[in-house]
């Protein structure tokens, strides 16, 4: 159910197509929500078709043209609803933690490997983000409320990367060097 929660967020910090908006999900939205071109067309639509938001005007001829949609005041009161809304945590369902369960079945190998390339992943995100912290959240720039609220979302994801990086790390160890690859009894 967030996906059009994410657009309406998007949509209401600059109206924009639907090609800018994938672009921006690429670059921001999507590093704690992720969606494909595709997912964001359809659900533009469906937005659109329940009067959440509008194509904006356009000077030339619509076919062929990109449309800019903008929120509209029903699209504003359904995402103030969904951020007062009660959500529980979600549950953890990441497939390397499973992975590693099934490794103690049948066998870790490959498993040893897999951990330290996701640990590369993991360390180059947190660079990443403490880059764009650095760039975008000067002290100075976090007095106001938005820039609070969108600083906060980073150390967000700087703090879950923080995490994987640690834990990765220590699973290695605890895996040892030359861990034996086969199947537990």
């Amino acid at each position: 159910m967030s996906l059009p929660h994410a657009i309406l967020t998007a949509l209401l910090e600059k109206p924009s197509s639907g090609l800018e908006l994938t672009r921006r999900f690429d670059r921001s939205i999507g590093y704690f929500w992720s969606a494909t071109h595709q997912q964001i067309y359809r659900e533009l639509g469906k937005l659109e078709q329940a009067g959440q938001i509008r194509a904006l005007p356009s000077e030339q001829p619509a076919r062929g043209q990109k449309k800019e949609y903008e929120v509209l005041p029903a699209g504003r009161a359904e995402l103030a609803s969904w951020v007062a809304r009660r959500e529980d945590p979600k549950t953890v369902r990441d497939p390397l933690l499973l992975r590693l369960r099934a490794a103690a079945v049948v066998g870790s190998t490959g498993i040893r490997e897999e951990l330290a390339r996701h640990l590369d992943l993991h360390r180059s995100q947190l660079e990443h983000y403490r880059s764009i912290e650095d760039r975008d959240f000067p002290p100075e720039r976090r007095t106001a409320e938005t820039d609070r609220l969108r600083h906060l979302v980073l150390r967000g994801g700087i703090e879950l990367e923080t995490f994987w990086t640690k834990w990765l790390t220590d699973a290695l160890t605890a895996l040892g060097p030359g861990e034996q690859e086969t199947p537990a009894p």
